[in-house]
C-alpha cells in the first residue's frame, strides 16, 4: 500500500484530500496543529495522526521520522497547510502577521518538502511525489492579500525547483492551483468577496471533492509522468479577466 503525508489535514481541503487517499487504499499520516481534528479526519481509519506545526523544523522532522518508523517509506506528500494571513493594504500590514503567514505557507511547505525528499532519496525503490497546494493567487491576487499572494507565488518557484532537483532521484513535484473550493476557509466568498474595483460581490464556489479527485489523479501517475501545474476553479469565478 502506498504511503502519503497530508498537511493541514484537520479541516477543509486537507481533510477531504486525506479521506480520499484513505478511501483509495493509501496509508496516510495526518498532520495538523491539533490532534482532535486529525482524529476526526481519520474517522476510525488506520491513519497516523501527528500534531505538527509545519513552520517548526523539529516538529516537521519528527513527523517524517514517525512515518519512517511506521511504514519505512513515503510515496506522496500533499503540502496543503496554509492560512490566508492578514488582510489589508500593503502599507497597513502588521510585520509579525506577515512573518507568521510566510512561516506557515512557504517555510512550512519547504520544511515538509525537504524532509520528504530526504526520505524519498534514501528509500528503495527510490523516489516519490510531492503535490503543492498553490492557489489562484499564484496567478492573480485578490485586493488586500499581499502576504498570502506573495507566499503562493513563492510556492510556484518552490514547485519548479523541487521538480528540477528531484529528477535524478525520481522525485516528481506538481502543483494544484485552486479557486473557490467550498471549505470553512472560503466560507465568506459565497456571501461576498472584495473585488479589484472596490465592490463586494458573492462568488461561485465548487465541491472540494473535485480537488481530491484531481490530487488522486496526479498521485496515481507513474513517476516518469507529471502534472506540473493544474488549475481547478469554480467555472464562473472572477479569475480570467479578473479586475
Amino acid at each position: 500500500m502506498p504511503v502519503a503525508v497530508v498537511t493541514g489535514a484537520g479541516s477543509g481541503l486537507g481533510r477531504v484530500i486525506a479521506r480520499a487517499l484513505l478511501g483509495a487504499g493509501y496509508q496516510v499520516a495526518l498532520a495538523g496543529r491539533r490532534f482532535e481534528p486529525l482524529a476526526e479526519t481519520a474517522e476510525g481509519a488506520d491513519a497516523l495522526a501527528v500534531p505538527t506545526d509545519v513552520g517548526d523544523e523539529a516538529q516537521v522532522d519528527a513527523l517524517f521520522e514517525a512515518v519512517r518508523d511506521k511504514w519505512g517509506r513515503l510515496d506522496l506528500l500533499v503540502n496543503n497547510a496554509g492560512t490566508f494571513g492578514p488582510s489589508g493594504d500593503v502599507g497597513d500590514l502588521d510585520v509579525a502577521a506577515w512573518r507568521r503567514t510566510v512561516d506557515t505557507n512557504l517555510t512550512g511547505a519547504f520544511l515538509c518538502a525537504r524532509a520528504a525528499v530526504r526520505l524519498m532519496k534514501e528509500q528503495r525503490p527510490q523516489g516519490g511525489r510531492i503535490i503543492n497546494n498553490g492557489s489562484i493567487s499564484a496567478h492573480a491576487p485578490r485586493p488586500g492579500s499581499a502576504a498570502y499572494t506573495a507566499t503562493k507565488h513563492a510556492i510556484t518557484g518552490l514547485t519548479k525547483s523541487i521538480s528540477l532537483d528531484g529528477r535524478p532521484f525520481d522525485v516528481a513535484c506538481g502543483q494544484v492551483d485552486i479557486g473557490n473550493a467550498a471549505t470553512e476557509m472560503t466560507a465568506g466568498i459565497s456571501e461576498g468577496a472584495r473585488q479589484a474595483d472596490g465592490s463586494v460581490r458573492p462568488e461561485p464556489t465548487f465541491d472540494p471533492a473535485h480537488v481530491a479527485e484531481a490530487v488522486l489523479y496526479m498521485a496515481r501517475l507513474p513517476l516518469d509522468t507529471n502534472v506540473q501545474f493544474m488549475t481547478i476553479t469554480a467555472t464562473k469565478m472572477p479569475f480570467l479577466g479578473r479586475g
